[in-house]
């Protein structure tokens, strides 16, 4: 037999595709060719899978051999493809009955003594191949927890060369997964250790329930960093396609822990601010890899000293904050990758950043304007809420009062909050406010009346509000009447959202 065909999957950025793997043997100079646009980890395979085969007790065939992978207009990266390689060139020496692994894709990297090594995003693959119809997967040991989180396929593991092939042959048996081990508690930082501003907690409490962006301004040591880790706490755990989605982008970023759970709990990104481009929005001169803007995926991307990060990194954002997703396009193609995070900034005033606040400030005007500078007008307006935190008095810090409200109980409002929201928007598949479209609340039946949004308008008439800001204004309004229970936004809701908006909050106690 010259010819064998065997399954496989690849990636193309978080979605996954389903991979033929054709082998002909023929007549000719001993060789190994691989076609259909394979990248340079692809074409080591060949060297790989070679002596893999060898090592494992088994001849190398003598013969021309031709390795192509349908289809052939996608690119493939990555080492994923080996075992499917091996299987495919033994199969058509005749060294491996194919009847077995008929319907079965093998997904898995080899090494030259024929161990199989895990790689990167099996989730998403295995994913496609049971969009594809294919049922049964074979994987590698260390991957085969997060393989089995994909509904309706059976997986088994594999750790050598060798054993796949006792198992084509009927002679061998295959390895069940791991148990996938419970989740653990929810642990982590709670709004209970944080003293005093009220106002910043209050406005983290709209961010949560609206899906809204904030900056925080204020001194060191006023809570910025400490509200911002502590928003996760207070968001709803993630429904099934969420956490699909977010376990399979970590499994791409080859940061998913190693039982392979599903991911639960919004993830939180706090890239340094020193970080590069790619590494915020994503990229690599390879294979594209998401950036921690597309880990934050429906959840936290918290930027601390967001000044002191490049002016082109930070204008990168602007387009996936409206879109909510990732494009980056390269010579061999377009990568695609979701990337719809709250974004939370925060920043000193001034560069001196003296811990009192503005009373002890010696930078000149045109010091502070530059510094704050750097964060865009165009950005800055597509960000919901500012809030400007006062430092912490010692009074506030060292009172011997009860503890302030802790995350759970937050939550319990955020929870009913957004609940109310996607029973408004159930029917045009909008989760939170924040991502509904200014032209649908502009209009019936959600418009609300001029009297009450008088003060959007005389703003929007006045220069100090955009029209993105004005809709945003709408969207806080919504969220705030979510908040306290109402079914539509007051005068009073709108007049607090615009507050919100120019960073002119005052202090206000939830409900």
């Amino acid at each position: 037999m010259g010819y064998a065909r065997v399954l496989c999957a690849g990636l193309l950025g978080v979605a996954g595709h389903l991979v033929e793997v054709e082998a002909d043997l023929s007549n000719g100079l001993p060789t190994l060719l691989l076609t259909g646009l394979p990248d340079t980890a692809l074409n080591e395979a060949r060297d790989r899978v070679r002596a893999a085969i060898v090592n494992s007790g088994r001849d190398w065939p003598n013969r021309r051999i031709t390795v192509n992978l349908l289809p052939a207009a996608l690119p493939k990266h990555g080492s994923g493809f080996d075992i499917a390689i091996a299987a495919a060139v033994l199969a058509g020496a005749g060294e491996l009955p194919p009847a077995r692994l008929d319907g079965v894709a093998l997904i898995g990297e080899l090494g030259l003594d024929g161990t199989v090594r895990p790689v990167r995003g099996v989730l998403p693959m295995v994913a496609a191949a049971a969009r594809a119809g294919i049922s049964r997967v074979i994987v590698p040991v260390a991957n085969a927890c997060e393989a089995t989180v994909v509904p309706g396929v059976t997986v088994r593991a594999v750790d050598t060369l060798q054993r796949l092939v006792a198992f084509a042959e009927g002679t061998g048996t295959l390895l069940d997964p791991p148990a996938v081990p419970a989740a653990p508690p929810p642990a982590g930082p709670d709004l209970a250790d944080l003293a005093g501003q009220e106002t910043g907690r209050y406005a983290l409490e709209i961010a949560a329930a609206g899906g809204h962006h904030l900056a925080l301004f204020g001194p060191p040591g006023a809570g910025k960093t400490m509200l911002a880790e502590r928003l996760p706490s207070i968001l709803p755990e993630l429904d099934d396609e969420a956490a699909l989605e977010v376990t399979a982008l970590q499994s791409i970023a080859g940061v998913l822990p190693a039982d392979g759970r599903l991911i639960r709990r919004p993830p939180f990104q706090a890239p340094h601010h020193s970080s590069s481009l790619a590494a915020l929005v994503g990229g690599g001169s390879g294979v594209i890899r998401p950036g921690a803007l597309s880990l934050a995926h429906r959840g936290v991307l918290f930027l601390d000293e967001v000044p002191e990060m490049s002016r082109t990194t930070l204008q990168a954002l602007r387009q996936p904050l409206e879109s909510g997703r990732v494009v980056l396009s390269r010579a061999r193609g377009t990568t695609e990758y979701p990337a719809r995070a709250q974004l939370i900034v925060a920043a000193n005033p001034c560069p001196c950043a003296s811990p009192a606040g503005d009373h002890a400030c010696h930078c000149p005007p045109t010091v502070r304007r530059r510094y704050l500078g750097r964060l865009s007008g165009p950005l800055l307006d597509r960000i919901d809420m500012r809030v400007n935190l006062l430092p912490v008095r010692a009074a506030q810090l060292m009172a011997d009062t009860a503890p302030a409200e802790p995350s759970r109980t937050v939550a319990a409002r955020v929870v009913r909050a957004r609940e109310a929201a996607a029973a408004r928007w159930a029917a045009d598949g909008w989760r939170v406010n924040a991502e509904v479209p200014g032209s649908v609340l502009r209009r019936s039946p959600w418009r609300l009346p001029s009297r009450d949004t008088a003060v959007l308008h005389g703003a929007l008439d006045r220069g100090t509000l955009s029209a993105r800001g004005y809709d945003r204004c709408l969207r806080l309004a919504w969220t705030v009447a979510d908040l306290d229970g109402r079914d539509r936004p007051s005068e009073g809701d709108v007049c607090e959202a615009y507050q919100l908006r120019m960073g002119e909050a005052a202090h206000r106690v939830p409900k």
